[in-house]
């Protein structure tokens, strides 16, 4: 393949965005349920015959669903992928899905002026915008979630829990991560703070885990004062979001709430320094201006919100921790 026939297939946008319809319509559902020919298809999808017989050959010849049969349809292993509840939450157009396909409209823009393009798309900031719209908001929350299955408790990297009796969960969703650190940790209490919204969801997920009667949920901005005097405040996938401004503010209140003794962990959206270079993230880029950060542009920023680094770790699973302290020099 020549170098412009390598160029045209890298700028291809016609694959993803089938990926996208297929999933917006069901296509894999309604496979699994037992329509396979196209006019069983294009009915229970409530969709065009001819052009949805079009859009499902194109992702056959990309290896995607099966052909065996002139219009009749099947599941391959990939497309089998598409059943994934993550795979819905993140591609449904009619959900969280849409806003992150639609947001790389804004990429260019983003590029050119350095800030997220999703106001100029959506006519509101990202977070005003889930906000305003709960099933948006909903989705996001589930993209969020545990996926396929519960989040690792062990978030400290000193492994030391002897000290812990009390956790905010900063940012911290609907609660899946917070329920696990309580449930591993039966001596501990723990407060989810996210926007009312949010946690209005999450009384299931702590119902579930049996430890609904050790939480309290507030719903507040994690810019505003946080709950004072917790032993560990923890910050889970919430700093990547962020451009340094406003990382640094959440860090603070981070830190104002943990003194003098509490400490905070962050998990996700810093790598050690030997890494190599730190995820562009250009998604978050374009939604909210935020961005990875090395364990050193970590360390400079958290010094600037009066926290030390002290330790960091990896979990199970390979993801990177690290855990600060307030700086007893100020």
């Amino acid at each position: 393949m020549s170098d412009a026939g390598r160029l045209w297939m890298l700028a291809d946008l016609a694959t993803p965005w089938c990926l996208h319809v297929a999933v917006t319509l069901g296509i894999a559902d309604h496979l699994a349920a037992g329509a396979t020919d196209i006019d069983s298809l294009a009915a229970a999808s409530r969709s065009d015959r001819e052009s949805l017989q079009r859009v499902l050959r194109h992702l056959v010849s990309k290896g995607v669903f099966d052909e065996p049969a002139p219009g009749r349809f099947a599941l391959n292993d990939t497309a089998r992928g598409l059943l994934d509840p993550a795979a819905k939450h993140g591609m449904d157009l009619d959900a969280f899905g849409g806003r992150m396909a639609n947001a790389w409209n804004g990429l260019l823009q983003t590029v050119r002026t350095g800030s997220p393009a999703y106001p100029a798309i959506f006519g509101q900031s990202f977070w005003d915008d889930l906000r305003d719209n709960p099933r948006i908001a909903e989705s996001f929350d589930a993209l969020m979630g545990p996926g396929h299955g519960a989040p690792d408790p062990n978030v400290l990297p000193s492994g030391d829990w002897d000290s812990v009796r009390t956790v905010v969960d900063v940012g911290g969703g609907t609660g899946s991560m917070l329920a696990e650190v309580l449930r591993a940790h039966p001596g501990v209490k723990g407060t989810l703070v996210d926007l009312p919204a949010t946690v209005a969801r999450s009384a299931a997920v702590f119902r579930d885990a049996g430890v609904e009667g050790r939480v309290t949920t507030i719903g507040q901005s994690f810019f505003d004062p946080l709950p004072a005097g917790a032993d560990l405040y923890l910050v889970k996938n919430v700093l990547a979001d962020w451009p340094d401004r406003e990382a640094l503010a959440l860090l603070q209140r981070c830190g104002e709430a943990a003194r003098p003794a509490g400490r905070v962990v962050v998990l996700g959206g810093v790598s050690p320094d030997d890494a190599g270079v730190p995820s562009p993230a250009l998604l978050m880029m374009v939604l909210v201006g935020g961005k990875d950060r090395t364990l050193s542009e970590f360390r400079a920023l958290a010094r600037a919100a009066g926290l030390d680094v002290r330790a960091t770790g990896r979990q199970a699973s390979g993801r990177y921790l690290v855990e600060c302290a307030p700086d007893r020099q100020r």
